[in-house]
This record gives structure tokens, sequence and C-alpha cells, in this order.
């Protein structure tokens, strides 16, 4: 079925053209497997189950007691327990929009992938932690992608191969200073932007999702599958991709690639499709600075010494699919559980690189390339198919001066005041 989740594929990862070394990693993933994140088509005759037991909700949690000094018998111990709207309790039983078992497994598992082939396999990490400031770990302050973000780090680094004191730190931004995702809560201007973008898909996908009706209706309680419809045709595709990717039978309609795929075709035109400048630079334009954005004197602005930077993002709206539409690279296919978009920054090797070693990574006298990779597949950039844009004999790899070009166009000058226009 579509949207199945793609693990990464350490042992297909391509050979790195001799001479090219890997000096920092970007990675952007999704959230691992969790629960829809409203109750739909729990009627007959779909009869996908409201609720889930499919979460571990058995543990004890320890709060320290505020201004007292931590001992065995100080501090709150609980269990969280989940009530259905019965007012009826189960073990395992899943709050709407959970990270379940499957995904925690799931998260763990790239996780261990990304060990495997970083760490392993390049050798680019150490086995043992002992400088946190290798690494930058982020989430956006949604319970799931926190949760996610927490079995990933464990599989890069469990606590054998930290040394004594390294702790990794998993770093959260208040919504209204989130920059992960595309912020239509401080930027009323993408706001706009972005209802502007769903208004016209609407128009443009309602008409062609009406033949489906008679066969997908009757699951939906008699109505309409439309993108602005009740329920939301976003939610709906939502249900069925949560319920296949946990086993649950999911109505024969709803496998049929020409059904499923005219929907996420819909779905993803309404979330995805900002194609304008000023989208793209609002959305993303802040991000891509942070990471990217060459500093005169500095490098980039920030992640000088940070060999891996790693981000769990809540919304695919709003981090993969945006930078994938950012370069035009978009697949038009909505971004599957635990899926990720990754830069590799590459310096070239040369005769007088010795006598470089002490410079900046990213000063302008080196050649260094960057490389952009989604479903375990390299992806060219167009913005540097021109000779003299990409390392000769391979297009995937985008040289750096090139790819900064394009982040200062996306780069906002002062990003509240273009927000407030």
């Amino acid at each position: 079925m579509q949207g199945t989740p793609v693990p990464l594929d350490v042992e297909s990862y391509p050979v790195t053209p001799e001479g090219l070394d890997l000096e920092q990693v970007h990675i952007y993933v999704r959230h691992g497997e969790r629960t829809p994140v409203r109750v739909r088509m729990s009627d007959p005759p779909a009869s996908i189950p409201a609720d889930w037991q499919m979460c571990d909700t058995a543990k004890s949690f320890h709060e320290t007691v505020a201004g007292h000094v931590p001992t065995v018998d100080d501090g709150l111990w609980y269990r969280k327990v989940v009530e259905n709207r019965h007012g009826k309790t189960a073990e395992g039983l899943c709050l709407l929009g959970e990270l379940t078992d499957i995904g925690k497994k799931s998260t763990y598992s790239f996780g261990t992938a990304l060990r495997s082939l970083y760490v392993d396999r390049l050798k680019f990490l150490p086995q043992k932690l002992e400088d946190e400031r290798l690494t930058y770990f982020r989430s956006t302050n949604i319970a799931r992608t926190i949760e996610s973000l927490q079995h990933i780090v464990h599989g890069v680094y469990p606590p054998s191969t930290c040394a004594p004191g390294t702790i990794p730190s998993i770093i959260i931004r208040n919504a209204i200073d989130e920059n992960l995702v595309s912020n239509t809560l401080a930027c009323k201007r993408l706001a706009l932007l972005e209802l502007k973008f769903a208004e016209v898909a609407v128009a443009v996908w309602n008409p062609r999702l009406k033949p489906l009706d008679m066969k997908v209706s009757k699951y939906i309680g008699g109505m309409p599958l439309r993108l602005d419809g009740t329920p939301r045709a976003s939610g709906i595709l939502d249900t069925v991709r949560s319920a296949a990717a946990h086993g649950f039978r999911v109505p024969p309609e709803f496998m049929d690639d020409d059904v499923i795929g005219l929907i996420e075709s819909a779905v993803t035109a309404e979330w995805f499709n900002i194609k304008s400048e000023d989208g793209r630079r609002l959305g993303m334009g802040r991000l891509l600075a942070g990471a990217f954005r060459k500093n005169a004197t500095q490098g980039p602005t920030r992640f000088n010494r940070t060999q891996l930077n790693f981000s769990c993002t809540r919304r695919t709206t709003s981090t993969l699919a945006a930078l994938l539409c950012t370069f035009d690279l978009f697949d038009d296919k909505w971004p599957p559980f635990t899926s990720s978009v990754t830069f590799e920054l590459f310096r070239k090797r040369t005769p007088a690189s010795g006598l470089r070693a002490l410079s900046s990574v990213w000063r302008r006298q080196d050649e260094h390339y960057v490389r952009m990779r989604y479903k375990n597949k390299n992806m060219v950039l167009p913005m540097c198919a021109e000779e003299g844009k990409h390392l000769p004999g391979s297009p995937e790899f985008c040289t750096l001066e090139a790819f900064q070009r394009r982040v200062e166009e996306l780069t906002p000058r002062d990003w509240a005041e273009e927000c407030r226009t």
C-alpha cells in the first residue's frame, strides 16, 4: 500500500566518490507510527476501532517534589491510565495521536540504523559519545515527536556508549518561537498564504474526488469525500494510513491504488503545494538559514563543531514535504512515518588539505558539496543541474556555493516584519 514506511537502508547507502570526506549531517525525520488524531470510520461497515490498545501505559513515573533533595521515597509515584469516552479503561489504551508501541519500535530501529551507518560503517561519528557538542537533537513540542526522538537517540547513542556525565539533550522551543515547522501561529501572512493555497486545491480537486463517492461514502456516514468536507479528506487519509500501518483491516476500496492515490494527490495539493517564493521563504527560510547560511567570519550561523544535527517534527507539511517543495523535489506523496530528509556536507580533499586543517570546514577556499537524500535515494536538485554547480559526473552533489546562494534567496531579511505585511 502507498505510504508504507521506508526503513533506512544502510546496505544500499551509496559509496561516496573518491576524494570526498563527510563533515556534517542534517536529518529531519517524521515521528513514528501513531494513532489517528481523531476517531473516524469507527461505525460499520468500515469498523476501524475507535480505541487502540497499542500503547504501553503500565510504566511508573517518578517526579521529584520541587524544592526537595531527591531520595528513594521523595517524589510522586503514579501510573498513566487512559480512559475512553465511555469512562472505561484498558491495559495499553492509547490517546488520540499517541505514539504506539509500533512507532516506538520503528523510531528505535531508525536510531540503530543511523548508528550502523554513521558510526559503524562510515566511522563519521565516534563509537563513544564524549562530547555532547558533536550532536544536536531537537524536537517540536509535541509528545509523539519528543518520544520518537527519545527512541532515536537511544538507538544512536544508548547510555552504554556515552561517557560518564555525557547525556544527550533534546532541545525544544515554545510554539511561538518554532522554526522546524511553517509557523503560522507567529506568522499571519504565512497563515493567509496557506489558506489561499488550500482554497485553490479545494476548487481544483473537489470535482475530481466526486466520482469516488459511490465507492467510499458508505464508509464515512454517507457523506461526500471532499477536502473541506466532514470528515475532511485529509482526516480520512490519516485514519486509513494509521490503521493500515498497525495491521487493522481497512475497507478494500481504500486499498485500491487508484482510489487512495487520488485522495492522496488531493490532500497533498491542499497541504503541501506551496510554490510561491513568499510561502517558501516564510515557511522554511529561517530553518535553512540557521543550518546552512554563510556567515562572513564564522562559517554557518551555528553548528560549527556539530557533526550530527537531528530534528523530529510533528507535521510533515511544515518540514519534510515543505523542504522537498522548496527545492522542487516533492513527489506528491504523503511522507510515511519515520521517513526523513537528509542533507550531507562533504569536503573535497586536495593536495593542500593538510595546510587547511585548522580552517573552518565551511571556508570558501575549500570545495564543499551538499547531497540531499529522501527515501534512501539521492535527490538531484534542479537548481544545481547546470555545469559548474555540481560535482562533475555526480549531479546529486550540489556545490555548497550554489546551495547557499539558494538559501540566501530564501532567507527573510526581517521575518517578523514580512509576517505582518
